[in-house]
């Protein structure tokens, strides 16, 4: 077993992967780690494109006695969700990360590890740094802001390309091919604030709720984990039918596709309502542990004293704030009837932000029925014409629908089987994926995912499985290898 980041970079996946881990990368801080691949390209003399976008394009000929084979495009993402746990300080925009190893797990210091999916962006790195591999043609492609818009995979120019083989490096669970993934669309809910004066004689208290897992608004929406936005909505409807209180400010959540794992509002009470306040609120967490004690026992609503404020919303806007928390659709919205066990369509109110004009309520809304997603979009307006407040939508992205006819399919099929004596897992997830974007730009595209095993992503607990990543490298090798009998 590695025992020290320092023995683990003596493998040129880790190596990469450790390199890219110094290079800020979130969702929309994007220029130095894209400049740094340009550069990688470039150093090795290979063919390299770098689009408005920031998408970086680099190109690997064949090894000797692969001239022949279909080329290949490999794709990943450079951008991560960056979070991290109260009390950290970390700067995403300049610090690295910290990485540690817990046995056989790879974590970074109380930060997201950023795994999803730097790990396509070193195992990238380490085959065109290669020598050695046995190899077609590769059409290696990096995009930006997969995370938040995929809006780097819209911009992508299709003509970069002559493969019809993709295989992207996105699937989180070794052993296990994907071939199908949802669709999905950012609503963001504006409703506009009034505002009045304080009372003077009000305590004021900050209001909040912690202590939950969150995870990926796609891959663990199905585990009824709690979400800290729609739990404080729930326990300020309930104060407003017990006691007068004010509220100055709402805000939960940091990515709209992260379930959020904390919330928190800025209300005052009057003197004479402190005591019942005090007395919901041990109510509220008692309710809150019931019931969630299997998904997310650690969490809590508590308040502390805060400093006072001068002004705060009208009674209308609180009202209408309340009433778009508990109206927002959140979770699971259906389950497909053709896969047992994958959530069909669902949707995340990940981010609540007070600013001095509106109250902004970022969904992220998924579904592999493209009809259905538009449903749930269509419910978002409606609330909003409720509320008094308006909907966009961007990010838009289509859904990955299974191909019967896979032929790389088929031949990763037959190297995991060969490999390691057992068939490998075909699955679909509901989960935004870019291959459904680039079957949409490039005709007859042929598609695949595959991954290491990876946990908890889009959190801080985010960790990377050290043999998985390994046994995933190989398998890929081994797939290249092949590659010339499609």
């Amino acid at each position: 077993m590695v025992q020290t980041v320092n023995e683990l970079i003596k493998h040129p996946v880790f190596y990469f992967f450790n390199e890219i881990s110094a290079i800020p990368r979130e969702s929309g801080n994007e220029k130095k780690i894209s400049d740094y691949l340009v550069s990688f390209g470039k150093e090795r003399s290979l063919e390299v494109i770098q689009d408005e976008a920031l998408n970086v394009i680099i190109k690997k000929p064949a090894a000797k006695g692969y001239e022949d084979a279909p080329a290949i495009i490999l794709q990943g993402h450079m951008d991560m969700v960056c979070e991290l746990n109260k009390g950290t300080v970390h700067d995403f925009e300049k610090d690295p990360l910290q990485l540690r190893i817990v046995e056989d797990m790879l974590y970074a210091n109380g930060t997201t590890l950023g795994a999803d999916n730097g790990i396509a962006v070193a195992y990238a790195l380490a085959l065109l740094d290669a020598h050695d591999i046995a190899h077609p043609s590769l059409e290696v492609v990096i995009t930006t802001e997969e995370e938040t818009t995929m809006g780097g995979a819209i911009a992508v120019n299709p003509a970069h390309f002559e493969g019809k083989i993709f295989i992207n490096l996105d699937t989180e669970e070794d052993g296990k091919l994907l071939v199908s993934s949802a669709g999905g669309v950012k609503s963001v809910l504006r409703i506009p604030v009034d505002w009045e004066s304080s009372s003077d004689n009000s305590e004021t208290y900050s209001l909040s709720i912690g202590g939950l897992r969150g995870g990926h608004s796609g891959m663990e929406i199905d585990k009824e984990r709690g979400n800290a936005n729609k739990l404080l909505g729930r326990v300020l409807y309930d104060l407003q039918h017990e006691l007068p209180y004010s509220l100055s400010s709402i805000s939960g959540g940091l990515k709209s596709n992260a379930i959020p794992r904390e919330s928190e509002a800025i209300l005052s009470v009057e003197p004479s309502e402190v005591g019942k306040l005090e007395n919901k609120i041990r109510e509220w967490n008692e309710i809150v542990k019931n019931e969630l004690q299997a998904a997310d026992p650690s969490v809590y609503v508590k308040i502390n004293k805060s400093s006072s404020f001068e002004k705060c919303f009208t009674k209308e806007t609180t009202e209408r704030i309340v009433q778009a928390i508990m109206l927002t659709p959140n979770g699971v919205q259906s389950m497909s009837m053709n896969i047992e066990g994958l959530v069909e369509s669902s949707t995340n109110l990940g981010v609540i932000t007070t600013t001095e004009s509106e109250i902004v309520f970022q969904n992220e809304i998924r579904s592999s029925v493209k009809s259905l997603k538009e449903k749930i979009v269509s419910q978002v307006h409606i609330l909003a014409q409720v509320v008094g407040g308006r909907v966009e939508t961007k990010g838009n992205y289509p859904e990955w629908a299974y191909n019967a006819d896979s032929k790389i399919r088929e031949l990763c099929k037959t190297v995991y089987k060969e490999k390691y004596g057992e068939e490998a897992e075909i699955i679909a997830i509901h989960a935004g994926i870019e291959c459904g974007i680039f079957l949409e730009k490039i005709s007859g595209l042929d598609t695949i995912s595959l991954g290491p095993d990876m946990y908890d992503v889009h959190t801080p607990d985010e960790h990377l499985s050290i043999p998985s990543t390994i046994k995933t490298w190989e398998y890929l090798l081994a797939v290249l290898k092949e590659a010339n009998k499609i």
